[in-house]
């Protein structure tokens, strides 16, 4: 599909050009961070061989082929009370996304304390850390530099915040334009979210708060950078196979953490199975799923109500089950040694 329309803007650039030392960078850089105000506390890179707390030296060369490719992977975790949440379901999926893309990673302990340490050294107790590989620098070429190494990056920051209305008051969603990516680029978190980003874009251009992507067979794919779900009119929690979509290490949890709700006759059943976009349409609830979200609830979707246009009890019960695994869920906290 062709999108037309674009307003084109105009990037500025200074009209006598620099050729700048060494430190006349630096002061630039913490100039740019001071004009785009950030929350990145603390920044692990291989390349460097240590971790720096000066966002202005958070950086990776220009020729890396994560930058110029798009050839790289990365995954999340949150901190919790001063602990490490669910990082093991994430570094599965890291290693698998890595296998995915060809990339080299370091050994799976060894990333496991990096990300520790490096927590630790931003002395913060409530955040996110994400976590990238990388082919590395060397070259513009398509394929990576002969003899590049392998970049390993970790940044813990406050991570992406939502306004409390989309808890209270619910999210409006639209169907976007853009194509679902193929299987093996979905099921990889690479690196490469174009169609993400242009999804989320469409849907604020439209005053909206995020779209979602429908696959070739008619059934609901997910969302910009967070799984959807669905409580059916008869009370099934079900979530769309993730054969073709990312599997979400939040709504795998989730799945576990629902079957707490089938006691209580809050759901009649779990299932993970194709939801065809009319069946989605009549739902009960619809709920939007991710570890930086967590569980909000979806009232309206291409400007129809969504059961009765009001935030459920299904989002809220889960989202209270989500939130107290991770005040408490022993067996999937990593403590920190700050």
């Amino acid at each position: 599909m062709v999108h037309c329309g674009v307003e084109e803007t105009i990037m500025p650039v200074p009209s006598a050009l620099q050729t700048l030392t060494a430190n006349e960078v630096v002061e630039k850089l913490r100039a740019l961070r001071a004009r785009q105000p950030v929350k990145y506390w603390a920044f692990y890179s291989s390349q460097l061989g240590g971790i720096v707390t000066d966002p202005a030296l958070m950086i990776i060369p220009f020729d890396d082929h994560m930058v110029h490719r798009g050839h790289g992977i990365f995954d999340t975790a949150a901190i919790e009370a001063g602990k490490i949440y669910d990082l093991e379901a994430h570094l599965d999926r890291f290693i698998r996304s890595a296998r995915n893309s060809k990339l080299r990673l370091p050994a799976r302990d060894e990333m496991r304390d990096i990300i520790v340490r490096t927590t630790a050294a931003s002395g913060r107790r409530e955040g996110s850390i994400r976590y990238w590989a990388s082919a590395g620098p060397g070259s513009l070429g398509l394929t990576p530099a002969a003899g590049a190494e392998p970049g390993f990056f970790v940044m813990i920051s406050a991570g992406l915040a939502y306004p409390d209305s989309w808890y209270a008051q619910g999210l409006r969603v639209m169907t976007t334009t853009y194509p679902i990516k193929p299987p093996l680029y979905a099921v990889t978190k690479s690196v490469t979210y174009l169609p993400n980003v242009l999804m989320q874009m469409e849907a604020q251009e439209r005053g909206l708060d995020n779209g979602v992507f429908i696959d070739e067979a008619g059934n609901v794919g997910e969302s910009s950078n967070m799984n959807v779900a669905f409580v059916s009119a008869d009370g099934t929690l079900k979530h769309p196979k993730f054969d073709h979509i990312l599997s979400g290490c939040t709504s795998l949890r989730l799945l576990e953490l629902a079957t707490a709700l089938q006691g209580p006759r809050l759901i009649k059943a779990i299932e993970v199975c194709d939801i065809p976009v009319a069946e989605a349409r009549a739902a009960r609830e619809m709920l939007l799923i991710g570890s930086s979200v967590k569980v909000a609830p979806i009232v309206e979707w291409d400007g129809k109500p969504i059961g009765d246009g009001k935030p459920g009890p299904i989002a809220r019960a889960l989202r209270e089950l989500l939130t107290e695994d991770m005040r408490s869920g022993r067996d999937r906290l990593i403590e920190v040694p700050y």
